[in-house]
C-alpha cells in the first residue's frame, strides 16, 4: 500500500503523510465500533451530551495549533481563525434540542393501550468528510450521531489528514471511548469494500458528484442509509428593491471567501437591469480590495486554493469563458502572488451566459459570473437552469416576495439578504445533483436514528 500524502498549498511540500489501514485492520476497526455501540447507547442521554460537549471544549483548547494546521493543509488565512464559531454554535444547538428531538412521541397511554413512536440509533455511522470546512462538516453529523447513541468512524479527506486526528484526540481526552469514535485513514478500495460488506448503518459523504455516485454504487443492495452533499452552483439574485451595498458586500464575500471553496458559496449572480451597472462596478472594486498571499501573513485575505489541480480547473473555466466572449474585470497582474499554481487571483466575469462552463459547472474557486436580468421571471428561470440545488440568495426588502420567489426555486435553502451561511436550527439539505439527505435541525437526529413503533396492549 502507498502512503497518502498531504501536499500543502502554501509551499507545495509534503506536509503530512499517513499509511492507510490494511483491509484487515479496517474491518477490525469497524468491528470494534459495532461491538462498542450497544454500551454507548445504553448510557444516559445526558451523559452522552456532556461527553460530546466536553470533546468540543477540548477541541477549543487546541485552537492555536488547529488554525496553523488548517492554513498549512488547505490554505485558509490564519486571520480568520478556525471554524470554532460554527463548531460551537452547531454543537450547542444540537445538544440543546436532543432531549426533545429524541423523545418518544406518545400516541396513547391508557389502561388499555400504550402506543408510542421511539427513535433508536442506527448503529455505526461512517463520516467521509471534505477538506474545505473540515471541522464544521464533520461536526454536522458527528455531534448528533454520538448524542443519539451511535458509534462513529471518521475518514477525512487526504488534504486535511490531521483534522480527524485532532478531533479524535480531543474527544478521547474528554472521555469518549476510543472505539466509540475512531479516526481512520483509508484508501478508496478499502472504503468501498467496507461499504459493500455492510460495515456501516449510515454513511454521510460530503464531496463531488462523482464521489457520491461511487458511494451509491458501493452501497447498492446493502440498504445502507446515505446522506450525500455533493456539488453546488449557488445563485444570488439582486432585485430592483435590494440594498445595493449590502448585496455587493455579502454576495462577493460569499463568492470569494475561503478562495471560493465553500459548499454554499455564491458562484453566479443575477442582477436586475436597474442596478446592474452599479452592482458590477462595486463588485469589481470589492474583489480588487482583496490581498492574495501567504495565509500566515496578517494582511492576507485570500489564501491559496487547497491544491494546484483545483486551481487549474478554475483557470480553465475562466479561460474558456473569456475565449467565448466573457469580459474579465480583474487583471491578475494586480495580484502578483498569483503563481499559476495554487495561488489564484480573484476574478469577476461579465458578458457571461449559461453556455459557459463557468456558469454551469461547479467552480469551487475565487471566480463569479454576473448577468443582467429584466425581471423575476428571467431570474427564476436562470437560477433553476442548473443541475444543482443547495442554496439561493434573494435580495429584496419584502419577506413575502422572497418567500414567493423561493417557492419556485429548486434548492435546499432560501436566503433573503444573506448568503453562504448555515443555521443549525434549519435543515441542511439539497436537491438534484447536490444530493440527498439532511443534517442539523431536529431532522439531523432523524438521519442518524430510525423510528421504532411500540404497540402495547393490556389483556
Amino acid at each position: 500500500m502507498k502512503p497518502i500524502q498531504l501536499i500543502s498549498p502554501v509551499d507545495g511540500r509534503v506536509y503530512a503523510e499517513r499509511m492507510p489501514l490494511t483491509p484487515e485492520a479496517a474491518k477490525a476497526a469497524a468491528a470494534r465500533a459495532r461491538a462498542a455501540q450497544k454500551a454507548w447507547a445504553a448510557r444516559p442521554l445526558e451523559e452522552r451530551i456532556a461527553l460530546v460537549k466536553a470533546g468540543v471544549a477540548r477541541l477549543n483548547e487546541m485552537k492555536d495549533v488547529v488554525v496553523e494546521e488548517l492554513a498549512w493543509q488547505m490554505g485558509r488565512p490564519t486571520r480568520f481563525g478556525g471554524e470554532y464559531g460554527g463548531v460551537n454554535a452547531r454543537t450547542d444547538y444540537m445538544a440543546d434540542i436532543a432531549t426533545e428531538a429524541l423523545a418518544p412521541k406518545v400516541i396513547e397511554d391508557s389502561n388499555a393501550f400504550r402506543r408510542y413512536l421511539a427513535r433508536e440509533p442506527v448503529g455505526v455511522v461512517f463520516i467521509i468528510a471534505p477538506w474545505n470546512y473540515p471541522y464544521l462538516t464533520t461536526i454536522n453529523t458527528l455531534v448528533p450521531a454520538l448524542i443519539a447513541g451511535n458509534t462513529v468512524i471518521l475518514k477525512h479527506a487526504s488534504q486535511t489528514l490531521l483534522v480527524g486526528e485532532r478531533m479524535a484526540e480531543a474527544f478521547h481526552a474528554a472521555g469518549v471511548p476510543e472505539d466509540v469514535f475512531q479516526n481512520v485513514v483509508l484508501d478508496h478500495e478499502t472504503t468501498e469494500s467496507l461499504i459493500k460488506a455492510r460495515a456501516f448503518n449510515f454513511i454521510n459523504f460530503t464531496g463531488s458528484v462523482a464521489g457520491g455516485a461511487a458511494i451509491e454504487r458501493a452501497a447498492a443492495g446493502t440498504f445502507t442509509g446515505l446522506g450525500l452533499e455533493l456539488g453546488g452552483k449557488d445563485p444570488g439574485y439582486v432585485r430592483a428593491d435590494a440594498n445595493l451595498d449590502a448585496a455587493v458586500d455579502t454576495l462577493m464575500d460569499g463568492a470569494l471567501f475561503n478562495a471560493g471553496q465553500c459548499c454554499c458559496g455564491i458562484e453566479r449572480i443575477y442582477v436586475h437591469e436597474s442596478l446592474y451597472d452599479a452592482f458590477v462596478e462595486k463588485a469589481a472594486a470589492w474583489a480588487r480590495g482583496l490581498k492574495l498571499g501567504n495565509p500566515f501573513d496578517a494582511e492576507t485575505t485570500l489564501g491559496p486554493m487547497a491544491h494546484k489541480r483545483f486551481a487549474a480547473v478554475v483557470r480553465a473555466q475562466i479561460a474558456e469563458a473569456v475565449a467565448a466572449g466573457a469580459k474579465p474585470l480583474i487583471d491578475p497582474k494586480d495580484f502578483p502572488a498569483d503563481d499559476g499554481g495554487a495561488y489564484l487571483a480573484p476574478q469577476v466575469l461579465v458578458n457571461v451566459s449559461h453556455s459557459m462552463r463557468v456558469m454551469m459547472e461547479e467552480s469551487f474557486g475565487p471566480v463569479v459570473g454576473i448577468m443582467k436580468v429584466k425581471d423575476d421571471e428571467e431570474a427564476i428561470a436562470l437560477m433553476n437552469d442548473s443541475p444543482y440545488g443547495l442554496t439561493a440568495s434573494i435580495w429584496t426588502e419584502d419577506y413575502d416576495t422572497a418567500a414567493a420567489i423561493g417557492a419556485r426555486i429548486e434548492t435546499g435553502t432560501i436566503f433573503m439578504n444573506r448568503a453562504d451561511y448555515l443555521d443549525p436550527a434549519l435543515c441542511w439539505t439539497g436537491c438534484k445533483d447536490t444530493g440527498r439527505g439532511n443534517s442539523l435541525s431536529y431532522l439531523g437526529f432523524h438521519s442518524v436514528t430510525r423510528p421504532k413503533s411500540y404497540h402495547l396492549k393490556k389483556v
